[in-house]
């Protein structure tokens, strides 16, 4: 986890400069509308044809080679912020946002001057960073993301997105119990691969000839999503279809395997309907 909000920046110009500065910081970011919500960032997610809910903020089932909106395309690399794929995104943005999540944060977004008020009288003092309508309070720290914990009060920080208004004043605070607290009147469990996911296999030949090779596989595997700092999304769907790739043809895949996939997966924040719709459409490019 990179913690990364950057103290100071350059003065620069353009929202795609300004996003490689924060990038090169470690900030995961993407481009927002004039409106704040993501785009699409290629032409099968433009019109939301991918499955993505309205306005583009929660991915769907997308088939897209890399999840390309909402807070999984998020990325701190270069090359596809600037690639051809998102230029056009970038000439149309009203603004950037990053993924507190992935930067190691969570964001209290207060909403109003009352909201403000309650955080200075009841949260630890950190990171603050003035909003149009009100403040971004910034600890160190993450948990899951939840709309409307008290009136105007959201968290923003796995499986989620805030817009970037500046470095802000102040130290970073450890995220406090009382902000934990917040979100504990909606639980969400992490809970293994859904029984109905199918376990693949031709039925033919084991080509791994020790039940260790399939195992180091798995263990790898768990820890490249653990290990993701940026681009969750994307980089659960690799890993399930190098995992399919390479053990999915004999039949020595178990539903405990996927479950152990399906968890880590969603200890990084990702949906247990977003694990499901990336192992399908692993299955789908591999034909199987």
């Amino acid at each position: 986890m990179t913690h990364a909000i950057p103290i100071r920046r350059e003065a620069r110009t353009g929202h795609l400069d300004l996003a490689l500065h924060l990038a090169a910081a470690g900030l995961p970011v993407l481009p927002l509308r004039a409106g704040k919500g993501p785009f699409g960032n290629c032409p099968t997610c433009e019109k939301n044809a991918c499955g993505g809910r309205p306005n583009m903020k929660t991915p769907g089932p997308c088939r897209c080679a890399l999840p390309c909106h909402a807070w999984a395309a998020a990325t701190t690399d270069p090359h596809v912020l600037s690639s051809a794929a998102w230029a056009s995104s970038w000439c149309r943005a009203g603004g950037v946002a990053y993924h507190p999540g992935g930067a190691g944060v969570t964001v209290v977004d207060l909403d109003n001057a009352d909201a403000v008020a309650w955080a200075r009288e009841s949260l630890p003092p950190t990171r603050t960073v003035l909003t149009t309508r009100g403040e971004h309070w910034v600890y160190l720290g993450t948990m899951r993301s939840v709309n409307r914990v008290r009136e105007s009060v959201d968290i923003k920080s796995l499986m989620s997105y805030a817009r970037w208004r500046g470095t802000g004043t102040g130290a970073l605070a450890e995220l406090p119990e009382a902000v934990r607290t917040l979100a504990e009147k909606a639980p969400a469990a992490v809970r293994p691969a859904p029984r109905a996911i199918p376990v693949p296999g031709g039925g033919g030949e084991c080509r791994h000839r020790t039940p260790a090779y399939l195992e180091r596989g798995i263990a790898m595997a768990e820890q490249r999503i653990t290990e993701a700092a940026s681009a969750v999304h994307a980089t659960v769907y690799r890993t399930f279809l190098a995992v399919l790739s390479a053990h999915g043809q004999c039949g020595c895949l178990t539903e405990a395997h996927i479950g152990r996939l399906f968890t880590a997966a969603q200890a990084k924040g990702e949906s247990p309907r977003h694990c499901t719709d990336a192992w399908a459409n692993a299955q789908t490019a591999l034909g199987m």
